[in-house]
């Protein structure tokens, strides 16, 4: 896979060196020393380009000697090499240097080949580029195989070590651009998530790509440089669109990549509701700045602001905005028609739209547009999971819920919700006791220790006896606790700002960000 950083940016830090020139093979055993004759067979840039070449080599080989740290050390990695142990950066360099002189020659010589060979091709393809755009050619013309960083530099331990919560990674991110060939994305990311042993979700449409993968920090640190290698997506991704978590591969069961209408499902056409009309990105700083004015206003409910909470309502129970609207909606598909339920509240308003990771704004707030009711919608760039990084003790208290096996992350120590049947301050989902049922409660350990394990009456009788057959199997609507809840709540105009819902939920109801 071509590399899309150029080698000038030589002064970067090792670890990113790594990471940058994963694609390139330094198991060539046709390899000679960097001599003149090598040099005479370079171009005059790539000539130029020797001492970073070099600086990668090295990186790569001390890469190599890596093996974890004690867990008792701060450090997380340690190396060996020799059949010796160095503890600090510094005097496994200074082994290396000294000792594998003749091995960095050789893998340098790799670096300067495969360097040239890159070029070459990038240059053709800019000039193919020029004539067709390499973006429609792309997913005809090239096999997935192509678009798959090389790994046999790296001890395949590395790929599939780090799957526990405290060792891996979670990567959640979306681009919209237009795809003109979904299908092909679709074969690639499978591909590509197998290739680096990643589990999650990636949903891919002719509007984009919603992704949320785990697995080692390697794996996740690889799939991030594909990412943004790939020309489908280089000039719409960059490094921030990638929201990082602790997880790994444990906080999915299984890896499934579809082609869908939508990236997240509004239940609206992109033809119809386009990503390309959203409203005003604000950063984290800024959404801040205009949280902070809204809530030191005396009297919030004659405001001409309004905080709005685009996810579900399980999502903002556990953790929100203070002073924010949420909506008791179980499903963002269910989002445009609480809006043209509620028009007379968003009247002449401001506003301050956020979700979990920006994605269901982008087109919430261009349908909210379309209704030319609002004086101006802005949103959250980045959305709930940007603003806890740069704020975790702001105006977002709580939990944010994530759509996995880990159900929440904490960034502060703040409890918004209280179990479901005692009261006391509780914020940790636990699945219903009955089989059957895919739905979510708050219920504390005193409650659980009681036998409260259930959503509700309904569920806590059917789990007291077997489904006398397979049709009794789903039966996740006729819970009383989704029952008595409207599809789609109507606000007073006077009403002021809600607490989140109910306590229950179908986790595999959406995935989005």
């Amino acid at each position: 896979m071509p590399s899309s950083t150029s080698p000038d940016q030589g002064d970067d830090d090792l670890e990113a060196c790594v990471l940058r020139f994963s694609d390139l093979d330094l198991k060539d055993t046709s390899l000679i020393n960097p001599s003149s004759s090598l040099k005479a067979e370079l171009d005059v840039s790539t000539k130029k380009k020797y001492s970073f070449a070099k600086k990668k080599a090295f990186a790569l080989f001390v890469k190599t000697k890596e093996v974890p740290a004690p867990p008792c050390e701060c450090k997380e990695k340690w190396w060996k090499c020799c059949q010796q142990l160095f503890t600090d950066p510094t005097s496994i360099h200074r082994h290396v240097a000294t000792q594998h002189a003749d091995e960095i020659c050789h893998e340098t010589a790799s670096v300067l080949r495969q360097l040239a060979v890159i070029s070459s091709t990038s240059k053709s393809l800019e000039s193919a580029d020029k004539r067709n755009p390499f973006k429609e050619d792309l997913t005809h013309n090239q096999e997935v195989s192509t678009w798959l960083p090389d790994i046999s530099c790296f001890n395949p331990d590395e790929l599939i070590s780090g799957q526990g919560n405290d060792e891996g990674e979670v990567l959640l991110y979306y681009c919209y651009c237009d795809l003109k060939d979904p299908d092909w994305v679709c074969a690639w990311q499978t591909a590509l998530c197998q290739h680096l042993h990643l589990t999650g979700k990636v949903r891919i449409a002719t509007e984009g790509i919603n992704g949320t993968v785990g697995g080692s920090r390697l794996a996740t640190r690889l799939y991030v440089s594909a990412m943004l290698s790939c020309p489908l997506f280089k000039d719409y991704l960059c490094k921030d669109d990638f929201k990082t978590s602790k997880g790994g591969a444990c906080c999915f069961p299984e890896l499934r990549v579809g082609v869908f209408e939508e990236i997240v499902p509004m239940g609206i056409s992109p033809n119809k509701i386009s990503y390309k009309k959203p409203g005003i990105h604000l950063s984290p700083g800024e959404f801040h700045k205009e949280v902070e004015k809204f809530l030191s206003q005396a009297n919030q409910e004659e405001s001409d602001t309004i905080l709005l909470d685009c996810r579900n309502f399980y999502e903002s129970k556990i953790g929100r905005f203070q002073g924010c609207l949420a909506p008791d909606i179980r499903k963002f598909s269910y989002f445009p028609s609480y809006v043209d339920e509620n028009l007379e509240l968003f009247k002449e308003k401001r506003v301050l739209m956020y979700c979990t990771g920006g994605i269901r704004c982008e087109r919430g707030s261009a349908y909210l547009k379309t209704k030319g009711v609002c004086k101006e919608v802005f949103q959250l760039k980045g959305g709930i999971h940007k603003y806890l990084e740069e704020f975790p003790d702001g105006f977002y208290k709580g939990k944010l819920f994530v759509f996995d096996e880990r159900y929440a992350l904490s960034f502060n120590n703040d409890i918004v919700s209280e179990c479901s049947y005692c009261g006391v301050p509780w914020d940790h989902y636990k699945l219903c006791c009955t089989p059957q049922c895919r739905q979510l409660v708050l219920t504390c350990p005193a409650c659980q220790e009681r036998g409260f394990t259930a959503c509700c009456a309904t569920c806590q009788d059917k789990g007291n006896r077997q489904a006398a057959s397979p049709a009794q199997s789903s039966f996740k609507e006729e819970c009383e606790c989704t029952a008595r809840r409207p599809r789609v709540p109507r606000e007073l105009s006077q009403r002021g700002p809600l607490a989140a819902g109910a306590s229950s939920l179908e986790p595999g109801a959406q995935a989005g960000c």
